[in-house]
């Protein structure tokens, strides 16, 4: 049984992304799974910008040492790339990373 999920959060529905990052943080919180990483992808990545409730995520997922991933392609096609950094995620090329972590054995979960 696979024990390492890889939650990436792709939605523009503001209840469908905060209900994957609660999950995505509860997991972290309390070992649900042996390990977590957490990628906000696509629409997801301008939700960011403007909820409150998903920039309170980010620092909570942080400060238990998951910071998560945004996809650099998207953010500099969107011209914020900065505003991201500057709400606690990290910017990278998210393709080979997610398919990664699929090969190296964690489920996706996609919100």
């Amino acid at each position: 049984m696979a024990s390492k999920i890889v939650v990436i959060i792709s939605t523009s529905d503001v209840e469908k992304a905060r209900t994957g990052a609660m999950y995505a943080k509860n997991a972290l919180k309390h070992g649900w799974m042996e390990d977590v990483k957490i990628f906000i992808f696509g629409p997801a990545q301008k939700l960011l910008l403007e909820d409150i409730e998903l920039q309170k995520f980010v620092k909570e997922v942080s400060e238990l040492k998951e910071t998560p991933i945004v996809c650099q392609y998207i953010s500099e096609r969107d011209g914020n790339s900065k505003d991201l950094k500057k709400i606690g995620v990290e910017v990278k090329p998210v393709g080979r990373l997610i398919s990664e972590f699929i090969n190296d054995g964690f489920v996706p979960m996609v919100w």
